[in-house]
């Protein structure tokens, strides 16, 4: 029954996750990079500015910062430790290149959202500002269009509640303790027909309750969880990463030779290299938009409650997410694997980035574990929290605000946490990637329909800012 279950997903995710989706996103990137002029490259430094810069007089709930900081807690999770790993190990090195080609012309399309996010966003009668794909489907292609915007927010709840938002990074966190507490699993219970390490079980409880405790809170504890933690666990994680890279920097020659050939099938049998590429670009594009998630439209709802009055200045804000989360952090990640050469030893998931570290970092191997095991948890955990801020605004607009829809939903995502270690590390990732692509369907179209309201509004905000610097 359980094989049927995963062949099942496995079809699914191969259909939704197909060559025509993965050429839709990378083509929508490439189409908004061209319009924009290489915006996410020229206005680069300036986004990075922006990045500490609130602007004062903008209206919204949380700083320009604080939202950047939500929209990262739900980026930079188990896609940047886990992710990456699964993406080379199914995918080969060559997957890394895909994802970085992604995520160059992703950070044109998460610059149209952030953009489009402020453009269109609402205020409901009790004072919260409400934004997001759903609104600018809405309110920018028209009423008409309802319907597509209340897909993007189904099937955006759904990504919360099965897929990024719980099942992935509860698995990922739980995995990651067992492993370090109990590597092999002396200490078991049996639930569900199978055996779990106490270490599992009892983490899954501590991080079900601690959902529950920030969840409860909404938007702005969430932001105030995440504006401490997101920067704090990322500078370390980076850092770690870095020394890693600089202790082997010999190795990394060869191992950006390595992630090139594999990505254009040069290594594979004669007549398979067409094959090779196809699940590199699939593997790796894939679990870019898993990691980064431009083209799915969840930046944005973050984004919509930015204080600010300047949608195109929201946008640059808002692509430097994908910079820091695929360009800075993936690529860490995905050298300091290739460069140990832990992604073709037969382990999976987490086990995967624990092997390079203790490999690669002139730790003892249970520092090394430990280091990247409190990344993980501290970068999962604010990923659940993130999600729950989304999945709970996808579903205000489909019921309405419909206070006691909301309430209950918070109970079920908490309920989806604690069930999160027991599903399979290849289960939880294909349903995740399912969701993922359900979601970015009605994003992109929106996006293609409202490029020309992006163009207009980009080339309206660099004259003036030409103009201000002028005066």
């Amino acid at each position: 029954m359980l094989a049927a279950v995963n062949n099942f997903l496995k079809y699914v995710d191969d259909l939704v996750w197909g060559v025509p989706l993965i050429v839709a996103i990378l083509l929508t990137g490439i189409y908004l990079t061209i319009r924009l002029k290489g915006i996410q490259i020229t206005k680069l430094p300036k986004a990075l500015k922006y990045m500490f810069e609130n602007e004062e007089s903008g209206h919204g709930e949380v700083t320009s910062f604080g939202a950047l900081c939500t929209a990262l807690s739900a980026t930079i999770g188990t896609g940047n430790i886990v992710g990456v790993a699964t993406a080379i190990v199914a995918g080969g090195p060559g997957a890394l290149f895909w994802m970085e080609i992604a995520a160059l012309f992703g950070m044109a399309t998460k610059y149209s959202e952030g953009l489009l996010a402020i453009k269109y966003r609402t205020t409901d009668k009790h004072g919260h500002i409400l934004g997001g794909p759903f609104y600018y489907i809405e309110n920018g292609m028209g009423k008409k269009w309802t319907w597509l915007a209340k897909i993007f927010a189904f099937f955006g709840m759904g990504v919360g509640l099965f897929g990024i938002g719980t099942f992935t990074q509860v698995n990922g966190i739980t995995s990651a303790v067992g492993n370090f507490f109990d590597p092999n699993a002396q200490h078991v219970v049996h639930l569900l027909g199978r055996d779990y390490t106490l270490a599992v079980v009892i983490s899954g409880l501590i991080l079900t309750v601690c959902v529950g405790l920030v969840v409860i809170g909404g938007l702005k504890r969430i932001a105030k969880v995440s504006e401490i933690v997101v920067p704090f666990m990322a500078v370390i994680y980076i850092t770690i990463s870095l020394l890693l890279l600089i202790l082997n920097a010999g190795k990394i020659p060869a191992a950006v030779a390595e992630i090139v050939s594999s990505a254009f099938g040069m290594r594979a049998a004669a007549g398979g290299a067409l094959g090779a590429i196809i699940v590199a670009m699939q593997k790796g594009i894939a679990r870019g938009i898993f990691s980064n998630e431009a083209g799915l439209g969840s930046a944005p709802i973050a984004a919509a409650a930015a204080q600010t009055k300047e949608p195109a200045r929201q946008g640059l804000v808002t692509m430097t997410g994908t910079f820091i989360d695929t360009i800075v952090v993936c690529t860490m990640t995905g050298l300091s694997i290739v460069i140990t050469g832990s992604w073709n030893i037969g382990l999976e998931g987490v086990a995967v980035t624990t092997n390079a570290f203790q490999q690669g970092l002139p730790f003892a191997p249970q520092i090394s574990a430990f280091l990247l095991m409190m990344c993980l948890v501290f970068f999962a955990f604010t990923t659940i929290l993130g999600w729950d801020y989304y999945s709970e605004r996808c579903l205000a607009y489909l019921s309405g605000s419909n206070k006691t829809a909301l309430k209950i939903f918070r109970w079920l995502y908490i309920a989806a946490v604690f069930i999160g270690p027991y599903f399979t590390v290849s289960a939880v990732w294909v349903i995740a990637d399912i969701f993922n692509a359900l979601m970015a369907i009605p994003n992109l179209i929106a996006l293609l329909s409202l490029s020309g309201v992006v163009v207009a509004e980009t080339q309206s905000y660099l004259k003036r800012m030409n103009l201000t610097r002028v005066k």
